[in-house]
């Protein structure tokens, strides 16, 4: 559907009250109502501003990218049929004339090539128009002391609830803290509690381990010696009948012996023996070095005995 646009051509002055005979702007001949496809174009009376200028330069090229990405990427009608064209059909309840023609206008100017370029003007629109006025009387639109008690009724009333809230949380706050903390101390004396039976329990179960383990040391120290006695007799009764036989046979195998008559055979008479030995030994050195000196005298005196000769 057409939207429908207020506009004001220019600005509104009061230039002449006695000349105003109406303060409603529908009436206003300035104020254009319909689309905004068909707004009138005022004429160029003054330069336009440069800025302005580029502004619309943007939005014109901002308006043609988006066409053109409408048409890539955008629903496409399809092509007609043969014999047919596609037109373009306006879809509102009223149908209106699209007038709306940019004109271009082309200015030149001649300026002196020596002198500096002054400094660019405002942009000041050229004024069309005619100027309205409507008078309003004090208090016919706004009563500060009737309409703020609305407002301060909102904010004292908000203020109030707020503080309330607050207070309100404040004191659940409270609550909650006072319940962990009473919750806090059940549970550090169930702790406590706890603790102390886990420790009774542990007291209990070491005793009790250390008395099964008693137990068991008496049972086996009851059972060695059931056996050491059980042994004992075992062997006195074994060995009744053994120990004479057993005797018999060693003293017959050499094993008991008189320990004078073993000390001669083992100590005395190899002693006896290699002292005999050494001095037979040494008897026969003697022997054999005093044949030597014999024989040395013998032949010295031979030898002398024939040189005298």
């Amino acid at each position: 559907m057409a939207m429908t646009s207020v506009h004001y051509s220019g600005p509104v002055n009061i230039r002449n009250e006695e000349q105003s005979s109406y303060g409603n702007i529908m009436y206003d001949r300035r104020v254009v109502r319909g689309n905004t496809y068909a707004q009138p174009i005022l004429p160029i009376t003054s330069q336009p501003d440069p800025v302005e200028f580029l502004r619309q330069q943007e939005a014109r090229k901002r308006a043609l990218s988006r066409k053109r990405l409408k048409e890539q990427f955008g629903s496409k009608t399809p092509e007609p049929l043969e014999g047919r064209m596609n037109i373009d059909v306006q879809t509102e309840m009223y149908l209106e004339e699209l007038s709306d023609h940019i004109e271009d206008v082309s200015v030149e100017c001649q300026t002196d090539m020596f002198l500096d370029k002054p400094a660019t003007p405002l942009f000041i629109p050229a004024k069309t128009g005619r100027d309205a006025a409507t008078q309003i009387e004090e208090g016919e639109l706004f009563d500060f002391d009737v309409e703020v008690q609305p407002v301060l009724q909102v904010l004292v009333g908000k203020t109030i609830e707020q503080a309330l809230l607050e207070v309100l949380e404040e004191e659940e706050l409270a609550n909650l803290r006072a319940q962990q903390q009473v919750f806090k101390e059940i549970r550090d004396a169930e702790l406590v509690e706890v603790q102390r039976l886990e420790e009774r329990e542990r007291r209990l179960r070491v005793e009790k381990e250390n008395r099964i383990k008693q137990q068991k040391a008496v049972l086996e120290k009851e059972k060695e010696t059931a056996d050491k006695i059980a042994a004992r007799a075992f062997a006195q009764q074994y060995l009744s009948d053994l120990l004479p036989s057993v005797y018999s046979n060693l003293k017959d195998c050499g094993y008991f012996y008189d320990p004078v008559q073993r000390d001669i055979e083992t100590g005395f008479l190899p002693w006896l023996m290699e002292e005999v030995t050494s001095t037979l030994e040494q008897r026969y050195v003697a022997r054999t070095v005093l044949d030597m000196l014999i024989q040395d005298v013998t032949n010295q005196r031979l030898e002398a005995f024939e040189m005298k000769e």
